[in-house]
């Protein structure tokens, strides 16, 4: 766990549960999270975070990697030459814990880039089996990846600003308790940062939802 930051776990005691263990990363993601810092700066700490806390005792995981996919439509850029010209969006490397990644990766294609494309968390037992696989690090046996859903004030969905990536050494590293303790703090990060759109949110919407359609 990060030094800086407390931890409500007793060194003395018996290991918590995964519930405990998420709700604990939870905090220490709120804690961190600062709505008045841009984005890149809120999303490295969050990754930083979230990466020793399963590595770190007493819940150690051999986590390899940890880190965010952006939408290239909200990626931090001061032009829009980052900015694809296909209907097909692109996923741009962010900040990240681990080794050398995969600077892109389109919507529809691996498994960040599925689980941006159906907008729902996809949970890979073993990486080897999944089709189309992004291996970045060949190390990495098991992943799960969480879409970053922006909503509106009504709750609505209004468009995929990226993703969480997880990647683990062990086959099988990830299970319906991870899934639901990710998600919770990818739906802190989604409505806590800053994410302003390169092009306009209708357009955004228009392109992401001709590409679900051409999936199914």
């Amino acid at each position: 766990m990060s030094p800086t930051i407390p931890s409500t776990w007793d060194p003395a005691g018996p290991a918590p549960s995964k519930e405990q263990f998420y709700n604990d990363v939870y905090e220490q993601v709120a804690a961190v999270l600062d709505p008045s810092l841009p984005t890149s700066a809120n999303l490295a700490n969050v990754s930083a975070v979230v990466y020793w806390a399963p590595n770190d005792p007493p819940m150690p995981r051999q986590i390899n990697w940890v880190g965010f996919y952006l939408n290239e439509r909200y990626y931090p850029a001061s032009s829009n030459e980052l900015l694809s010209t296909s209907m097909k969006p692109e996923l741009l490397l962010g900040p990240f814990q681990g080794r050398v990644a995969c600077k892109k990766i389109k919507f529809g294609v691996g498994v960040c880039g599925t689980a941006a494309a159906e907008r729902k968390t996809v949970v890979v037992p073993n990486v080897h089996e999944f089709p189309g696989h992004i291996a970045c690090d060949s190390a990495s046996e098991s992943e799960i990846v969480v879409p970053l859903l922006l909503k509106g004030d009504d709750g609505s969905f209004s468009g995929v600003v990226g993703v969480f990536d997880f990647d683990c050494l062990k086959v099988n590293g990830f299970n319906e308790d991870d899934k639901h303790g990710i998600e919770r703090i990818a739906d802190l990060v989604s409505s806590s940062c800053k994410w302003k759109s390169q092009i306009s949110s209708r357009t955004i919407w228009m392109m992401e939802n001709r590409q679900v359609v051409a999936l199914k």
